[in-house]
């Protein structure tokens, strides 16, 4: 028998996340007026006992007072539906209007949904992280920081630095940049390089500067990529005598271990083994026989000014460029206190968070303009040319061949830095970083510790461990469980970097902390207290893996030159004008 009765099943949401079916009882043939209202239904579990209950009067009750129940089979399947009554009809109504008008809400949901989680504190967003970074926090005001190379930056430029500046993608130099929406990025990198040539005292139709390396030795390598060759010449300080190793290093095993020597033939100049003062005349020889395209001037570890007119002397015989990395010296470079060497090279590189005290990144200046008559023969220039062309070079190795988009939060930063630079206060500040040096060199110096040339002329001094038995990585080792951060360093005439034999000292961080000479005569005392302390550890174990392995850290001389120290240091607040913890 051909049926004429319909049924339709519907997916719809109701309140209880179950699915609802509707019946769709109309006859086909009927005219749409005639038709019957689909009947809502709700698929249920089969049955596996009665639909009714029993009351107290013994008579059948219904579980659902607003609901019919039906069981019924399909494909022998057993089902049971449930008919949704007037007033459950007119609630769901209700609420699907609900629901509608409340459209913008949800939309507003889930707007707050993606905000929600960009509007969060560090330490609800990642507590893990913002504990590790207390406890970092904590370490640098419950120690004595004595890395020539670090430093504590101002407030103003932590608030740079944690800025929105670092949303923008600004690819390209300005006025010229890959993207658009950098007018006010171009505005702050145009005035970064306007005070950076201030900084120094640099006339704009003389030097050029790019503030956009990531790091000092992403400017050096920027520099040799946009003037030589794959395999050109480069000449620069051997460092176990002080050097930096993105001047080119080969271990005493040929390996090499910089970018500037698997892509550059290198050969360095060292330093006299019994004086340690770089021996000028060696180096002429040495540059006059490997002709170097570029003479680099500058180190990590020496502590005495640099002859620089003797090196252009020696480029000018040699046909090279005059390079220098004041990397270390360039608070004092622009603080005018000690000799400078824009007046004699041709490139100068820098970092720019060591005693410049500003945000961790590199810059390069180069000379622009036309050549002085006694120059030698520049690279990629010849004889016939007497204008510099050093700037269209560099700008395009640092971007595009070696860099992305520039850190604008970074170059926000530092122009902040070479603003603070020009002020009275901060040569004050450099002055002081010298007198404590040399107060520093005198205190340990007194106390019959080798000093690596005798003594300092800048903000370091080399302390050579070798006499007391001692490796400056020993001697690290134990000075950070003091709180004491040194850095260990290689001496001429060691067995180079593997096991260097002697420690780094610096004092820009702890004079950006208020400590004057006598702070630093305290210091020498807590320095030559840490180096007995590994004596006696050698001779009790043997090494200092030993020694940890039988509980050095809890030694009882360690926690008493622990607890001097943090006494000491919680002296002095922090540059950022905060006491200590928050």
């Amino acid at each position: 028998m051909d049926s004429k009765l319909t049924l339709g099943f519907h997916r719809t949401q109701i309140a209880d996340d179950s699915i609802c079916l509707q019946l769709d009882s109309s006859l086909r043939d009927l005219p749409a007026a005639n038709s019957v209202s689909p009947i809502p239904l709700q698929l249920l579990e089969p049955l596996t006992g009665s639909p009714y209950s029993i009351n107290q009067n013994g008579e059948k009750e219904d579980d659902d007072d607003d609901r019919d129940v039906e069981e019924f089979r399909i494909l022998g399947h057993s089902l049971c539906l449930k008919r949704r009554r007037e007033s459950d009809s007119s609630t769901s109504n209700k609420r699907e209007a609900s629901s509608s008008s409340n459209g913008v809400d949800v939309e507003e949901r889930r707007r707050d949904l993606v905000k929600t989680w960009g509007n969060q504190p560090l330490s609800a967003v990642d507590s893990e992280i913002f504990e590790i970074m207390e406890k970092e926090k904590e370490r640098q005001f419950k120690g004595i920081e004595l890395i020539a190379s670090e430093n504590f930056v101002c407030r103003a430029v932590m608030e740079a630095l944690g800025s929105h500046l670092t949303n923008k993608y600004s690819e390209g130099m300005p006025g010229a940049r890959y993207y658009g929406g950098n007018q006010y990025i171009d505005e702050i990198e145009l005035l970064c390089c306007k005070r950076a040539l201030e900084a120094f005292g640099l006339d704009s139709e003389s030097w050029g500067v790019n503030v956009q390396p990531y790091s000092c030795t992403s400017a050096n390598f920027a520099v040799y990529t946009g003037l030589l060759l794959p395999g050109d010449r480069i000449m620069g300080l051997d460092t176990p005598s002080g050097g930096n190793t993105s001047h080119g290093y080969y271990t005493p095993n040929g390996r090499k271990v910089s970018g500037a020597s698997i892509f550059f033939e290198s050969l360095p100049y060292k330093v006299n083994p019994q004086t340690g003062y770089i021996d000028f005349d060696k180096l002429e020889e040495r540059a006059l026989d490997f002709r170097p395209k570029i003479l680099i001037c500058g180190g990590s570890s020496y502590p005495r000014e640099w002859g620089y007119a003797r090196l252009r002397h020696i480029a000018d015989k040699c046909g090279a460029v005059l390079m220098c990395d004041m990397a270390q010296i360039s608070g004092l470079v622009a603080a005018k206190e000690c000799l400078n060497p824009f007046d004699y090279c041709d490139i100068v590189t820098s970092t720019t968070h060591k005693s410049l005290r500003g945000p961790r990144g590199g810059i390069i200046f180069y000379r622009k303009g036309t050549k002085p008559r006694k120059r030698g023969i520049h690279l990629g220039q010849g004889d016939e040319s007497d204008q510099y062309d050093f700037e269209e070079k560099i700008n395009f190795a640092v971007f595009p061949s070696l860099q992305g988009g520039p850190h604008n939060n970074h170059i926000a930063a530092l122009a902040i830095a070479f603003k603070q630079v020009t002020t009275p206060e901060y040569k004050a500040y450099m002055q002081q970083v010298k007198k404590n040096a040399q107060a520093l060199a005198a205190a340990l110096l007194r106390r019959k510790c080798r000093l690596v040339t005798g003594g300092t002329d800048n903000h370091l001094i080399l302390w050579d461990l070798r006499p007391l038995g001692l490796t400056g990585k020993a001697y690290e080792k134990v000075c950070e469980l003091c709180h004491i951060t040194v850095n260990k360093i290689a001496i001429f005439g060691d067995n180079g970097t593997i096991t260097p034999g002697g420690v780094r000292i610096g004092t820009p961080a702890m004079t950006s902390r208020g400590c004057l000479e006598s702070d630093f005569e305290t210091i020498a005392d807590f320095l030559l207290k840490a180096a007995h302390i590994v004596c006696m550890v050698l001779r009790e174990h043997g090494n200092l893996q030993k020694a940890f392995t039988n509980g050095l850290q809890t030694k009882k001389e360690i926690l008493e030159l622990q607890k001097q120290v943090e006494n000491f240091a919680t002296q002095f607040a922090m540059p950022d004008n905060s006491p200590g913890l928050l």
